[in-house]
């Protein structure tokens, strides 16, 4: 597989400290959103994905500045067979209770990402069992040899065994659910901090675990995290010194910040892409004033939805400047993508009616769309945009926006007729996108995030050999083809690639990273 591109990987380490230089210190950052829980399993997107490593560790991590894979709680790992993979777990790792970790633990983490409210199926994917070989050792049984089992677990964290038995949280919180087990408000890890305290949407205290096994380049001895939805606030937060960095600062204040003498501003591609999903399921959908049949089921439909929308518009005016537009579900760094199958088709309203009118809609129709408003980079005012652009072809989009904590659970219960999505690619593998996002909804992580329920006999061919394919150059072919595939069936409406700007104080030395996690191990407070 090829490594992602290190110029599309912003890399900012201002100043190495030696040990006698480092002084410890507080770290306070904020975004727009908070997490929707703890539980490391019950909820799969960016923001947890980032924050959970803080307590929970993986087996395995990435390299912050090359993305290449990493030991971290397994030191070495090796083929045994092409469908078996044996761990070495690091010795003398405990947990924040004191406890040992084990591979009783690491057996039981695995199987419980693979259980069946685990949001975590397109890591899983392929794992047949794991299985315990001694106390320091385990092996990872595959159906088929698996050519990203690797990077997969760069997300599969670590839980203790006891733990979770003691205080019943043995299964995930099904995140589409209002019950909640201990694991969603507690924490329990190996990792180098502890989580304090958590007031869902107002505050989280983390705080340095002194018994952690690792090394700290950096010098950071407790996290603040406060989620502030309004940007306004964010950055009064951030002028007035309360916080020392915003993950998600607002295109319109960046020249601002960057005219300050006590700001810098850090920014890069992120491996993160944005586009609007439809739901392609349904015979009739839930408040479309069209009866007994779903508009969206129509290619001609999808199609003048995407090219009634004028990308340039909004990444120069709404984004200015921080997203690039794109014709796929993935970005640049994504082994699979190609120049080719990132063109969009062009922008054209006319062109757009003339679809509608060859649809059977020439007075257009109206349907729901839903779009969250905490979560990406000036995501309600693109959709309030988009609403205006279809508009103008005759589509009436009523447009409702919700947080983060309740919209994703919202179209994981298929309740959005039209939806905006962002989504990255941990392992930089566009296996991870067409098994998410394409694949028709089945068991093991396929479409686990395909909420439109788009079908296509085709791709389930190609995301199924790609899962198992180990010749490299025809894996990759194959990835593409699927990329293209889910682009001539408009499976989605893709936008664009979100450029991702950090904004901190120039006492503030970090990585930045393409997929937008702040590596608070590296992170130097001077």
């Amino acid at each position: 597989m090829k490594q992602p591109s290190l110029a599309l990987v912003a890399i900012a380490v201002a100043t190495v400290l030696s040990a006698g230089v480092a002084q410890a210190k507080p770290f306070k950052w904020a975004s727009q959103a908070d997490v929707a829980s703890w539980d490391i399993h019950a909820q799969n997107n960016g923001l947890h994905n980032a924050i959970h490593p803080y307590v929970y560790e993986t087996l395995v991590t990435y390299n912050s500045t090359t993305f290449a894979v990493e030991p971290l709680l397994a030191t070495s790992w090796k083929e045994v067979t092409p469908k078996q993979m044996r761990f070495a777990l690091r010795q003398g790792v405990k947990f924040q209770d004191g406890s040992s970790f084990t591979a009783d633990d690491a057996v039981f983490s695995l199987t419980r990402a693979m259980a069946k409210t685990s949001n975590y199926g397109p890591f899983v994917q392929g794992i047949e069992k794991v299985v315990k070989v001694d106390d320091g050792t385990i092996d990872i049984f595959m159906v088929d040899p698996n050519p990203v089992l690797l990077r997969q677990m760069t997300e599969l964290r670590m839980m203790s065994k006891a733990w979770s038995e003691k205080n019943k949280s043995t299964e995930p919180m099904d995140i589409k659910k209002s019950d909640e087990n201990f694991a969603h408000r507690n924490a329990m890890g190996t990792g180098p901090f502890i989580l304090e305290s958590w007031q869902p949407d107002v505050r989280m205290v983390l705080k340095k675990n002194p018994n952690w096994w690792g090394q700290m380049p950096g010098n950071v001895t407790s996290i603040t995290y406060t989620p502030i939805k309004s940007a306004p606030t964010r950055m009064a937060a951030l002028l007035s010194g309360e916080v020392d960095m915003l993950l998600d600062p607002t295109p319109q204040d960046l020249n601002r910040l960057r005219a300050s003498p006590d700001l810098k501003i850090l920014e890069g591609l992120e491996n993160r892409t944005i586009f609007f999903g439809m739901d392609q399921f349904r015979d009739e959908l839930p408040g479309s004033n069209v009866k007994g049949k779903n508009p969206l089921k129509d290619q001609k439909v999808r199609q003048a939805l995407y090219q009634s929308i004028d990308i340039q518009a909004i990444t120069k005016t709404i984004l200015r400047g921080l997203g690039k537009p794109t014709g796929t579900l993935v970005a640049p760094q994504v082994n699979g993508w190609t120049e080719a199958v990132g063109q969009r088709l062009p922008y054209n309203q006319d062109a757009a009616k003339k679809l509608l009118v060859e649809a059977g809609y020439p007075d257009g129709f109206e349907v729901d769309f839903a779009c969250p408003n905490n979560r990406y980079i000036s995501d309600e005012a693109i959709c309030q945009a988009v609403t205006a652009m279809w508009a103008k072809v005759g589509v009436k989009a009523k447009l409702r926006t919700l947080p983060m904590v309740t919209y994703f659970p919202m179209i994981q219960r298929n309740e959005a007729s039209i939806y905006m999505l962002g989504w990255g690619v941990p392992t930089f593998d566009s296996l991870y996108s067409l098994q998410s996002l394409v694949r028709t909804v089945g068991k093991g992580g396929d479409g686990n995030y395909n909420v439109g329920r788009y079908s296509n006999e085709r791709m389930d061919y190609l995301v199924d050999r790609v899962k198992t394919e180990t010749d490299q150059p025809v894996r990759t072919r194959m990835l593409t083809e699927g990329l293209q595939l889910s682009n001539d069936t408009v499976s989605h409406l893709p936008l664009y690639d979100q450029v991702i700007p950090w904004a901190m104080k120039k006492n503030i030395d970090l990585v930045h990273r393409a997929d937008n996690r702040v590596d608070i191990k590296l992170v130097t407070v001077r």
